[in-house]
């Protein structure tokens, strides 16, 4: 499965029984199969289609996404069919107000966390020997929250305020870390964003997008509500429970994003800036995109299976709450199978 980036002027979709055909100045340059995508990302206003290519986008299931045209913002997502098990809802929404139940998820989801992020800082240490000072430094931050973590839970005093604080300590420690090991010419002194300062902020700003987008789309098909999280509690406009989902995978993204910056894949000629805001160009785009449809895959992999044992989890729950029709319990295992 691969992404579709639509990014270029003069650029026209249209649909063409179960593939898209672009067309550019008239003449058609080539076919995109359906079966073959994962998600379609549009970015800005340049590139034409009709509501019938997002139709036949969102019946095959295709993620799409679009950003605006130059900040890369995430305007909008479009999702498949969404799955119609009410019962797993149901019991989401009343774990929502479980007190006790939110705190332990809120208490392994910052565990989580906090153990990639000492598996990465493990691995800078064992790849950059010669920013040996500040990366020991950054991980025994981060074993230090460890440790506070598991004494707090154990003795029963962690409240959702002292839980973000160790959180917060100990990615100040990472991201220090990460500023050891970045080249110093990008300019990364630590996490900035809307808009994002240098090249390797904008890098993990996009990366946690496409991370949240992966999220939201792995609630859609174990029939989570992305908008209902239990540590990141639900508020407008934010699709809460996805971004629980992915706070134990963002420093998987902060090792990609180093990667992906030390390897020379982006340059400096990929960025601008405009009014401080520091902002990556087309070619810039067209390279990162490529390289996130290979990172995603074990990254998506984690997310569904996180999702689905939720689901699994919480219909058993949920069943007592909602009405039992055979006809309903076929659809279920005909969408399930």
């Amino acid at each position: 499965m691969s992404t579709l980036l639509l990014d270029r002027a003069g650029l026209e979709v249209r649909s063409d029984g179960q593939a898209l055909a672009l067309y550019e100045g008239g003449v058609r340059r080539g076919t995109v199969p359906l079966a073959l995508l994962e998600r379609c990302i549009i970015q800005g206003g340049q590139t034409q289609l009709d509501s019938g290519v997002l139709l036949k986008l969102a019946e095959a299931g295709v993620t799409t996404v679009l950003f605006s045209p130059r900040a890369g913002r995430r305007v909008a997502t479009l999702l498949g069919p969404a799955h119609r098990d009410a019962a797993v809802r149901m019991a989401q929404a009343l774990r929502c107000t479980d007190a006790p139940w939110c705190a332990q998820w809120a208490r392994d989801i910052v565990r989580a966390k906090l153990a990639r992020q000492r598996r990465v800082l493990r691995h800078w240490l064992a790849e950059r020997a010669d920013a040996r000072k500040p990366l020991s430094d950054a991980l025994a931050a981060v074993e230090a929250a460890l440790l506070r973590l598991a004494d707090s839970g154990e003795a029963g005093e962690l409240n959702a305020d002292s839980l973000r604080g160790i959180e917060g300590a100990a990615a100040r420690a990472h991201f220090a870390g990460l500023a050891a090991v970045l080249p110093p010419a990008l300019g990364f002194a630590g996490r900035n964003r809307r808009p994002p300062r240098d090249a390797a902020n904008v890098c993990l700003s996009l990366g946690y997008t496409m991370l949240h987008i992966e999220a939201v789309q792995a609630c859609q098909i174990s029939g989570l509500d992305p908008l209902l999280g239990f540590y990141h509690r639900p508020a407008f406009g934010r699709e809460s429970l996805a971004c629980d989902l992915i706070e134990p995978l963002r420093a998987s993204v902060d090792l990609w994003v180093w990667e992906l910056l030390r390897s020379r894949r982006l340059r400096e000629e990929h960025f601008s800036f405009d009014h401080g805001a520091c902002l990556l160009g087309k070619a810039g785009r067209s390279i990162y995109h490529a390289a996130w449809a290979q990172e995603a895959r074990p990254l998506r992999r984690w997310l569904r299976q996180r999702a689905a044992d939720l689901a699994r989890h919480l219909r058993g729950e949920g069943l007592a709450w909602v009405e039992s029709d055979p006809a309903d319990d076929e659809a279920l295992a005909s969408e399930s199978g």
